[in-house]
């Protein structure tokens, strides 16, 4: 846990609270960034990609391995780097978000509308099979499709979605129908397509800011 605890350049709370989404009992879903010492990479035994905790509800990625994930648009990392609740960060981890627009490219269309088709297909095999819904996987589907065009017509993630708080934890409560959910979710659907046919952002991210940016951080971690 040293490289969390000690290396650590960026610490994000992710999750409900980041959404606007929160409960009571609701998780501090924590996510992170970790700069291996830059000597560790030339041992036999490479430093870890990734690591749980040690808080409850904490993972931390590499920070090689996390801007691999965020070229690849990965939602669940790419929401990091736009998280409003930033509980640490260090030089390293203010390059890494000054630099967060260089990951984005038109390729959050497929990844955006594929977590969220497969979020939509699951919870409709589930139904089919045993009658029941799982309204949160339906609630956080609704969200991904959401922000998906938003990224597509902005150059920004969406995380904060509070202005739609009422409308997605009736989904989550299971307070609409799950046709009225299977019917809004076709409307973000085509609204993706469209923002995807209007967007801005590039074919591909940035590598060449996202190598030296990696670069720096590799000479600034060897001592």
């Amino acid at each position: 846990m040293d490289l969390v605890e000690k290396h650590t350049i960026l610490a994000v709370v992710v999750g409900s609270r980041a959404y606007g989404l929160e409960g009571p009992g609701s998780d501090h879903d924590r996510r992170g960034v970790y700069a291996a010492p830059t000597r560790d990479f030339w041992r036999l035994d490479k430093p870890p990609t990734h690591l749980d905790g040690p808080r409850e509800e904490q993972f931390s990625w590499e920070v090689e391995r996390f801007c691999t994930l965020a070229l690849q648009a990965n939602p669940t990392v790419l929401e990091v780097l736009w998280s409003p609740l930033i509980e640490q960060v260090t030089d390293d981890g203010r390059e890494l978000l000054a630099a967060r627009g260089a990951f984005l490219s038109r390729r959050v269309a497929e990844t955006y509308g594929n977590y969220a088709r497969d979020q939509l297909d699951r919870v409709a095999a589930r139904r089919a099979r045993t009658g029941e819904i799982n309204h949160k996987q339906a609630m956080h589907m609704i969200r991904l499709l959401t922000a998906g065009a938003h990224v597509l017509r902005t150059g920004e993630i969406l995380v904060d979605v509070r202005h739609l708080r009422d409308r997605l934890l009736a989904v989550k409560r299971g307070e609409l129908s799950w046709d009225a959910v299977a019917a809004w979710a076709a409307e973000l659907l085509a609204d993706l397509s469209r923002a995807a046919a209007d967007t801005t952002l590039p074919e591909r991210p940035d590598r060449e800011r996202v190598d030296a940016l990696l670069t720096a951080v590799r000479e600034r971690n060897l001592p």
